[in-house]
This record gives C-alpha cells, structure tokens and sequence, in this order.
C-alpha cells in the first residue's frame, strides 16, 4: 500500500479508524477486534488511530496489546506503523454509574468511568501519560486536540503549546487537531503549528464543505487525514438503503437522492460507491491518509480492495459534475 509523507512520518493511504474497537453502538469481541487489527496489517495497513473517548480506554488498549508484536520502527517502507491518539477528554470515575456507557457516550462498555473535558496543560499532561499506560507504549507517533469545539480559545493557548513542547522533547512526533466541523479547524491552522488535522466527514465525495480548510491546510504544509469517508455508512454499501445513517443520524431524505445518483453514476462506469467515496479524499493533494472504522477482518479486508478497485477517469468526471450541481 502506497504512503505518504507527515512531518517525516510515512502513514499508509489507508488508516484505521479505532473507534469499533471501544465497541462503537455494538460489542465486538477482543478476538474479533484482534483480528481485524491483523488483517489490516495483512493488507498493508500501516497507520492506525485510537482516542480515549473510544470506549472509555478499551479501544487503546485492544489496539496496543494487537501492534505489541509489530515493529514501531522500520528498517524498510512498510514495516513500521505510525500510531495516534488523541486528548482533551479526560476519564474519570462515575459516581453514578448505569452499567454501560451505550446512552450517554454511544459505546456498549460498563460506564465505570465518564469523560470530562480538559484542554488546559495539566490534563493534556495527565491524558498522554493515561493513554502511553493504556496503549503499552513510550512514545506516540501523533497527538491530536480532539474535538475542543466550544473550547477553542483553551485549545489554542493552553492544549496546542503543552504539545508543541511536547514534539520539541521527542516524546510525540507530531501535533495535530481532530473534529468534525471545518471552521475551527481552520482558524486553528492559521494560528498554532500544527503538522496535521483529522477532518470527519467534511470531505467526503458526498460533503465537501471542508475544501476552504484543504486550501489553507495545503498552504501552510499541513497535513489532512480525512475520517469517516462513508459520512456514517451512507457510501459504504452499493446503494444507499431506506433509513441509512448520515453523520451519525437518519439521512435526511435529500441526502439520501444525492447518494443514490452517485452511486448510479458509479454503476454506468461499472465501480462502486465505496469505491469511490475511499478514494475521493486522497485525490486533493492535502490528503495524506483516509481513516475508515474498521470493526472485524472482513471489513478490513474489503477497505484494502475498495481502495485498489479502478474507478474509470470518466466515473471522476461525472461525479465531479454531479457535486457541483
């Protein structure tokens, strides 16, 4: 699988996305979560993404007990892998817990502990050293601010420097911000150091409403790894279903119309809409990596075809033609 470049570290075109592994709305076993870890390996797989959000911690540590026999530094392209969490929620002990996190947070783990937000330098400290415990490592290869929406102004004085330092003392290797709006990410971009960002679903082949932030993110050599490329499963099946999920809820039904004529346009050119909705992200040239939720070794398995799969250059220009509409 071809790589690309951030701030020397070499991520794979294919991330990912561990958020299945804190047992994302449903269970999934530790065999089956192991599994899907080495058949993403298996494919070439080489840049993996966790965040102690995932699953109250389960997601770090199944994927640093899964990476603990691989090698972290590589002695030829394709060996080592590149790993990254994130910060700015830290946990801390339930005094009311209900016996799983699946209502309050979307996880089906026992809700033991709960998140509190924390963008200040001391919880930036406390939540790094949590999750080098939890992921059985020393180091980490990328550290993002995740999600501080209504806490940008912490972000950008207090959680962006704490890791900045951070990258200077060797301890992480790059810093980066994740979240699902492209807004403050820019505003971000134009005022901290950044090597990367992790836009969610804001540039997919269905939403590109992020192209302003790929502008200013290819201006100043910042990194994009684009997530959640399928907007929630809407563009992972070959025909958008009744009562598919669009950025975490029903899709709306003109959201719907538009999946659909995508799709069709992929049928005409014989591909499919998976296809092409992983591949889309990687054609901007901001694009270093695209991050999909990967829950079991078949899905794994699938996502290294669907990014092999041929899609015809006249498929890109009819679907070009079709977003602009």
């Amino acid at each position: 699988m071809r790589q690309r470049q951030l701030r020397g570290l070499a991520v794979s075109e294919l991330g990912f996305g561990g958020a299945s592994l804190g047992n994302l709305y449903q269970e999934t076993s530790d065999a089956d979560a192991r599994l899907a870890v080495d058949a993403a390996w298996a494919g070439g797989v080489r840049y993996f993404d966790t965040a102690p959000h995932y699953g109250l911690g389960l997601s770090e540590r199944r994927l640093g007990a899964a990476l603990a026999a691989q090698p972290t530094q590589p002695t030829q392209p394709g060996q080592g892998y590149v790993l990254s969490t994130k910060v700015g929620r830290l946990l801390v002990p339930n005094p009311a817990p209900t016996g799983s996190d699946l209502a309050a947070g979307g996880f089906a783990v026992p809700d033991t502990t709960v998140r509190r937000f924390d963008f200040s330098r001391d919880g930036v400290l406390r939540s790094l050293e949590s999750s080098l415990d939890r992921l059985g490592v020393s180091r980490i290869d990328i550290v993002y601010v995740h999600d501080p929406d209504e806490h940008v102004e912490q972000a950008v004085a207090e959680a962006i420097p704490a890791l900045t330092e951070l990258r200077g003392q060797g301890v992480i290797g790059a810093v980066g911000v994740g979240m699902n709006q492209w807004q403050a990410l820019a505003r971000i971009v134009a005022e901290t150091d950044l090597d990367a960002v992790m836009l969610a679903g804001r540039w997919t082949l269905l939403d590109r409403s992020g192209a302003p932030l790929l502008a200013a993110c290819a201006e100043r050599e910042v990194a994009v790894i684009a997530a959640a490329p399928y907007n929630s499963g809407l563009l992972a099946s070959d025909w958008p279903a009744d009562g598919a999920r669009f950025d975490y809820g029903q899709a709306p039904g003109d959201v719907l119309a538009k999946a659909r004529a995508l799709a069709e346009i992929c049928r005409r050119h014989g591909t499919r809409l998976p296809a092409a909705a992983l591949q889309f992200p990687l054609r901007h040239p901001a694009v270093v990596s695209v991050v999909a939720g990967l829950r079991t070794a078949a899905e794994a398995e699938a996502a290294v075809r669907l990014l092999a799969a041929p899609v015809p250059d006249a498929a890109w220009a009819e679907l070009e033609e079709a977003a602009a509409r």
